[in-house]
């Protein structure tokens, strides 16, 4: 019975590590300022003080940070990626950082 019991154990435990977690859907469609912001309010929020930073950074880390954590608030903006250089640091910051955990 016991060894049943463990068998049953490492069963779950291989299945559970053969589920990836669901990639982050790609934008369709840009959104407007008013749609990124309410999608920002809604994720969690940043555990570093980002205040002082300019807004494209934060928003840039939430993003990035949301899309390392592969949350449904995930987001990669290529068009601020290749024009907002403030955006492109704080998405690169908060990938990373979130990455890392």
């Amino acid at each position: 019975m016991d060894a049943r019991i463990a068998l049953a154990g490492v069963a779950l435990a291989v299945a559970a590590c053969a589920v990836a977690p669901p990639a982050p859907v790609a934008p369709s469609k840009p959104e407007t300022p008013k749609e990124s912001a309410e999608r920002r309010s809604k994720a969690a929020k940043p555990k570093y003080n980002l205040t002082g930073y300019p807004p494209a950074v934060r928003d840039g880390y939430i993003d990035g940070c949301e899309s390392a954590k592969r949350s449904p608030y995930a987001r990669k903006d290529a068009a601020r990626m290749s024009s907002d250089a403030q955006y492109s640091m704080g998405w690169n910051d908060g990938f990373s950082i979130c990455k890392g955990k």
